[in-house]
């Protein structure tokens, strides 16, 4: 908490620098990375209190705290804030009209659909925006309803489109953890396998819509949450997006079709060598080390975003130019063509097992991360297939769910769960 000496002190020196409290609270925010600028703070601890507060420890108050006694520098009116002025007036907040946040949304009106997990709003011109406000923004079945919800309404009425976004620090940390293990330690496995279905019909919908489906990621976007930018038609990513599929640090592979479109746009995209073990085994490095890429431009290098798909700077303009590109996509839209794969099969589960046991041998895989990645690698070389055969998408999709089946039933992976929640880290067991 800021102490009542930097409070006046922000307070005093406002003359000298600027009319527009706004306008230093948006410097603050930017230029020092604050989450909130210095009259945002004193509009939360109470503008009465600091006035009180100063006048009891005998400091004089400022002039403009005093024009603001009874109320507060940031006020919403008529559904647009505004903010205090030395004057006594109050201004409308003037922004850049390439702004836009789900914050300007809940000023003008009403969530179309609500429920503990996430909201579908009306974003204006025809796009529906779904914003996630779990825990962290994680995907938990909740979640899950309000995306399948919003593609119905897309496709049922006249929608241009389905916008993914939030104001949140992250745009999805993964699955709820938390809920899984509670699942797994009543032995409700029916339940857990009903949660791994659903996210695959989910993401699925959200793949197979009438409509295109933008997401707009930002800060951690992990696990589920990368399998979420994998099935959008196109990403508009801000440029600090943490993108991966880490799933394999708490023991599991990604289930919701994660192994499928890593398989399918390392091949389509030229991110993998020529051949049939070309995108099996860049899939297999990419998931089985749990790569993260530091930036979105990395994740482009690596293959989580495609180089169609792109990057904003400034993070306050994220939302609006990815409802840009919901609405460049609407036009003549059609869905995309599923995936088909010609997998290696068991000679290709062996080459990726060789190369497993030579990190075991050298120290770098612990005897968990060998039994992680051979159900990696029985999803990603097929199963039991050969190259002439023909795979489905739904076909790669039964090979995950049977895969975490296995490994959600595996002490060493709820070792691994259970470690990650309690501590924040991964566990090398």
């Amino acid at each position: 908490m800021p102490s009542i000496r930097a409070e006046r002190g922000n307070v005093e020196v406002f003359d000298e620098v600027t009319d527009s409290v706004a306008d230093v609270d948006l410097a603050m925010r930017i230029g020092y990375n604050w989450k909130k600028g210095p009259f945002e703070m004193i509009d939360q601890l109470g503008v009465d209190w600091l006035i009180t507060a100063l006048e009891e420890s005998g400091r004089e108050v400022p002039p403009l705290l005093l024009l603001a006694k009874g109320s507060t520098f940031h006020e919403v009116i008529n559904g647009e804030p505004n903010y205090l002025v030395s004057s006594g007036d109050r201004v409308v907040l003037d922004r850049p009209p390439e702004t836009l946040s789900v914050a300007d949304l809940k000023r003008r009106g009403s969530p179309l659909e609500k429920n503990p997990s996430a909201s579908i709003w009306d974003a204006g011109d025809g796009v529906l925006l779904v914003e996630y406000h779990s825990k962290m923004n994680a995907m938990d079945p909740m979640s899950m309803e309000m995306l399948l919800s919003a593609v119905d309404l897309a496709e049922t009425e006249d929608w241009k489109g389905i916008l993914i976004a939030n104001d949140g620090q992250n745009f999805c940390a993964g699955a709820n953890l938390g809920l899984a293990l509670f699942a797994v330690n009543l032995g409700a496995w029916k339940e857990l396998e009903q949660f791994i279905a659903l996210g695959q019909e989910t993401y699925s919908a959200l793949k197979y819509a009438e409509v295109p489906v933008v997401s707009a990621s930002t800060g951690m976007c992990l696990g589920g949450g990368c399998e979420v930018l994998l099935h959008s038609d196109a990403v508009q990513a801000h440029s600090e997006s943490y993108i991966g599929l880490v799933e394999v640090g708490v023991g599991i592979i990604p289930a919701w079709g994660g192994c499928k479109e890593m398989l399918g746009r390392l091949a389509q995209n030229g991110y993998a060598a020529g051949g049939p073990m070309g995108p099996v085994t860049s899939a297999f490095e990419t998931i089985g080390l749990a790569k993260v890429a530091k930036s979105a431009q990395q994740a482009q290098d690596i293959g989580y975003l495609t180089h169609n798909d792109r990057i904003t700077m400034n993070r306050s303009r994220l939302i609006n130019d990815a409802k840009q590109l919901v609405l460049e996509l609407s036009i003549d839209y059609e869905p995309p063509t599923p995936h088909v794969f010609h997998l290696p099969g068991r000679t290709g589960k062996a080459a990726l097992a060789l190369a497993v046991a030579d990190l075991r041998r050298s120290g770098r895989a612990t005897p968990h991360d060998v039994i992680v990645s051979d159900a990696l690698a029985e999803i990603l070389s097929g199963g039991d297939t050969d190259m002439v055969d023909i795979l489905t998408e739904e076909d790669v999709l039964e090979l995950e769910r049977e895969a975490i089946g296995r490994l959600a039933r595996n002490e060493d992976s709820l070792e691994r769960m259970e470690h990650m929640l309690v501590t924040g880290k991964p566990l090398r067991n």
